[in-house]
């Protein structure tokens, strides 16, 4: 890769972010919100499949092991 390849990618990675709309103070707020509660609804999710996962595992280990 040359100097000039090197040179022309800089330029255009700048050009570039100058296109770029970023968000106000108002519109990071709300998405942070939103990607947060959108995490523990996840998170509770996957708890309560760990939890029943467990509880059938437990019941079929209880079967045989017993």
């Amino acid at each position: 890769m040359a100097i000039a390849d090197v040179k022309r990618y800089t330029d255009e990675t700048v050009e570039e972010m100058k296109k770029v709309t970023w968000p106000d103070w108002q519109q990071l707020r709300n998405s942070t919100f939103i990607v947060l509660v959108f995490v523990v609804i996840v998170s509770a999710i996957i708890w309560v499949m760990d939890l029943s996962v467990r509880g059938v595992l437990n019941l079929v280990l209880n079967i045989f092991a017993g």
